[in-house]
């Protein structure tokens, strides 16, 4: 049964470190949370280490610039694994070809950049749709539009047999008070007519991957058992958590602060319910990081 705490130091000596979500948990979209940021500053302290694991479908460097943006400062984390490294790894390595049809905004095509880290990465080549021999969807080209919008080109695309290659599988996202639709919820939808979609990203197996390595690489050779992963999206963050047998702290006041009647903290009865309809079990949970 999920246990509902108040503070992250109420167990965080349980665990030596932390795989945590960005938007929802540390910001929303437009300015660092400061008890998340404290929490994460004193957890740093004691002596634990923490991986921001974020659903973000571009590379390391493009999600610390946009983490000084937010006034998220680097004092709380040690390193970063994104979605979008995973992916573009993916991508160099040719999972839907080398020329692409690129779905997403201007602020996102850093994912082109090439990868050095890899042997004989393939060169990759944006083109129109008709062109193309795979999709690289980072998101929306409008996140307010349905994704429904996009049923003629998924049509062409999946007649022909195209991959589309995920970047960031979060469905919606909260910008403060805005939801919007992030490119989980077209490749959702191009998977449902009938058209194969890759995926990178929380909850996936190839983003903890990434996360594993990159607290390797700051010395820590951490078992899962010491591991807690805190995120605020059952079908992300927590169903990822649950697959990797690595414990999680559900952040009810983000994504689902409605369903589970979240104030300072979730109501307990409603909480339950949410998680029984989502047939989710994270091992606790609390309002807001702090």
């Amino acid at each position: 049964m999920t246990q509902i705490i108040e503070h992250l130091a109420d167990i965080s000596d349980r665990y030596d470190a932390l795989f945590v979500d960005l938007w929802g948990c540390v910001h929303n979209g437009i300015k660092a949370f400061p008890d998340a940021v404290q929490a994460l500053r004193d957890y740093r302290a004691r002596g634990g280490k923490v991986v921001l694991v974020t659903n973000a479908p571009r590379p390391r460097a493009g999600v610390i610039k946009q983490l000084d943006h937010f006034e998220v400062p680097p004092d709380c984390y040690d390193t970063i694994a994104t979605s979008g490294d995973s992916a573009r790894s993916a991508m160099f390595q040719g999972a839907v070809g080398d020329k692409v049809w690129f779905l997403g905004q201007p602020h996102d095509l850093p994912f082109f950049e090439p990868l050095s880290l890899l042997e004989n990465p393939i060169n990759i080549e944006r083109v129109p749709l008709k062109q193309a021999t795979g999709i690289v969807c980072t998101g929306p080209e409008d996140p307010q539009a349905d994704p429904s919008e996009m049923r003629p080109f998924f049509a062409v695309a999946r007649d022909r047999g195209m991959k589309l290659l995920c970047a960031n599988p979060d469905i919606v996202v909260d910008r403060g008070e805005q939801r919007e639709w992030c490119a989980g919820a077209l490749a959702r939808f191009y998977a449902e007519m009938g058209g194969e979609s890759l995926y990178f990203g929380k909850p996936h197996p190839p983003i903890y991957d990434l996360a594993r390595r990159r607290l390797m690489a700051l010395g820590s050779d951490v078992h899962d058992s010491r591991i807690l992963a805190i995120g605020d999206g059952v079908l992300t963050d927590i169903a990822g958590a649950m697959g990797e047998d690595i414990d999680s702290l559900f952040i009810t006041g983000g994504l689902a602060a409605s369903e589970t009647k979240t104030g300072y903290q979730p109501d307990a009865s409603a909480l339950t319910a949410y998680l029984e309809k989502e047939m989710s079990g994270p091992t606790y949970a609390i309002g807001f990081l702090r």
